[in-house]
């Protein structure tokens, strides 16, 4: 084998290797993102909740805290982000997948154990970009929003091409076509 195809080969194994690094890079800041977007919004709901009138309670807190978290963090935490942050863990705080993983967990261990497996399990649980959950919490009925979920994760859907398949209806085709009736 020539030096040139020996080197090309070499290249082209080493690229393969730095490509797959940095996709692996990419999902694990996604994941971790996610995941801390979760627990504020636990925090958020959780001081809203010991608030006394919630509402505008509410309001200021996500105020206070956005500007402070602009002033740390930089952008990110507009007040319109805190409350998709706010209304993420709101929606998956009650699905009913995740709360079984969370229960069975909670079940087996009550020690500090748990926060590592409740975080081994939010990133299980939550394989898809921030992006791609801004969208689907707007989806109320959580077993079509769960459908995009496993469909996204499965296809490997880009955003667009997730909302590409829900204005095209596709749950709904899908559901419609195994109903005969």
């Amino acid at each position: 084998m020539s030096d040139g195809l020996q080197n090309k080969i070499i290249f082209q194994q080493v690229a393969e290797l730095l490509q797959n690094a940095r996709q692996q890079v990419l999902r694990t800041v996604n994941s971790t993102m996610t995941i801390t977007y979760f627990e504020i919004g636990r925090i958020i709901v959780e001081e809203e909740q010991n608030g006394k009138d919630r509402a505008e309670y509410g309001k200021k807190l996500l105020k206070s805290l956005s500007q402070q978290l602009t002033k740390e963090f930089g952008k990110g935490f507009s007040i319109r982000n805190l409350e998709f942050i706010r209304k993420f863990y709101l929606t998956y705080s009650n699905s009913e997948a995740l709360t079984r993983i969370l229960e069975i967990q909670k079940k087996q261990s009550l020690t500090e154990e748990f926060k590592y497996q409740k975080t081994q399990s939010l990133i299980s649980f939550f394989k898809l970009t921030w992006t791609h959950y801004i969208f689907l919490i707007r989806i109320d009925d959580e077993r079509e929003r769960r459908f995009y979920e496993i469909e996204s994760e499965k296809h490997n859907w880009s955003v667009r091409e997730l909302k590409r398949q829900y204005d095209s209806a596709l749950y709904t085709r899908l559901a419609l076509s195994r109903d005969k009736e």
